[in-house]
């Protein structure tokens, strides 16, 4: 690409700075006043549960359905992401970092001894900075952490949508891109409807709020999970069954795997698979999918994430990125989850190693 092209339109313009302001705010004022069901998320270290108004399917829908009006109407272009993809880009990366270094501050600042705003300092600025300081902290009430994922994920939407609809507009339209739209929008779509379910994963229980996670909500998430779609626009190609197969096999593995931890921790006693659930020590799930691979889910997304490849064939690796960067990051993460589960659980842990063997793929790994 010609760097005199690229390097300008890598700088923000106040049209793309208004379209990220505008969508944070839709983001923040949907959040609070739209209904949603209210859920108390996991049991904190010092006995205290947030609470999570788990309304994002619906603010998604509002949202597509103003957008969609507004477009009709000639209020707003339905392009204005994918023409301005590069600028945006760089807005929100500006707006990761001065977010983050906020974040930074007041951590440090704080003498909060609540487990979600306790702060956690090593020493080193980049270590804090990076991997954040404080577990939930707030703005206006707001949680950050569940506010940053959920705009993510309705922004990788909404890139895809944009980068639809110039296809049809171009008249570049294919089976591939078709293809790619359903899969992203269902997997989006389904991550709403079970938003509830996020309220217990790792990055929310356990991971301090830092640049990591900022970062990879708000940029890496929407902009690189999309690259697929641009890939469709200027490289066709054929769709095949095994596309399908492995995006219903990855679905039915990520939901499901999520669904029995999601249900073991509300009700450690409730049946899996019509059973009574094996449990190591009080604590530590070893049925259903828990008693294949100690992170099925991990297998599941890896295997949802190669389905939006697939529709791109294999004539270049960049349509890859994603499934190849999210192995690499599942390991890293399953490595690091290994490693404190060991330290908390101890001879627990021992015990669940022996009768769940596997880590990630059965047999395999």
């Amino acid at each position: 690409m010609d760097l005199d092209v690229l390097l300008p339109s890598l700088i923000p313009s106040l049209q793309s700075v208004y379209v990220l302001v505008s969508y944070f705010v839709y983001l923040a004022v949907a959040g609070e006043l739209l209904p949603g069901k209210v859920i108390r998320g996991v049991v904190l270290s010092d006995g205290s549960q947030l609470r999570y108004r788990c309304n994002g399917l619906f603010a998604l829908t509002l949202l597509v359905a103003i957008l969609g009006i507004s477009a009709k109407l000639g209020i707003v272009s339905p392009l204005v992401v994918a023409d301005r993809g590069l600028e945006l880009l760089s807005a929100t990366f500006i707006f990761c970092v001065l977010v983050t270094l906020v974040l930074y501050i007041t951590g440090r600042s704080s003498s909060d001894k609540s487990s979600s705003l306790k702060p956690h300092v090593s020493g080193n600025l980049v270590h804090d900075w990076w991997f954040g300081i404080q577990l939930n902290p707030q703005f206006l009430s707001i949680d950050l952490k569940f506010f940053f994922v959920r705009a993510g994920m309705m922004g990788w939407l909404l890139i895809n949508l944009s980068i639809l609809a110039k296809s049809v507009q171009d008249g570049s339209l294919s089976q591939s891109m078709i293809l790619y739209q359903i899969f992203c929008a269902l997997y989006i779509l389904d991550y709403f409807v079970h938003e509830e379910y996020m309220t217990s994963t790792w990055d929310i229980i356990a991971e301090r709020l830092g640049f990591m996670l900022v970062f990879g909500d708000l940029l890496w998430i929407p902009f690189t999970f999309s690259i697929q779609a641009c890939n469709c626009m200027f490289d066709n190609k054929h769709t095949t069954n095994t596309n399908c197969f492995v995006f219903l096999i990855g679905y039915m593995v990520f939901r499901g795997a999520n669904k029995q931890k999601h249900i073991f921790k509300k009700n450690p006693k409730t049946p899996i698979w019509g059973k009574p659930p094996v449990v190591v020590g009080g604590k530590l799930l070893a049925s259903g999918y828990w008693g294949i691979a100690r992170h099925c889910n991990y297998l599941g997304d890896l295997m949802l994430a190669l389905s939006f490849s697939l529709p791109c064939g294999i004539s270049s690796p960049v349509p890859y990125f994603y499934p190849i960067y999210l192995l690499i990051l599942l390991i890293w993460r399953e490595r690091r989850d290994e490693v404190r589960c060991a330290e908390k659980y101890k001879e627990i842990w021992a015990e669940y190693l022996r009768l769940v063997p596997y880590r990630i793929l059965p047999y395999v790994y």
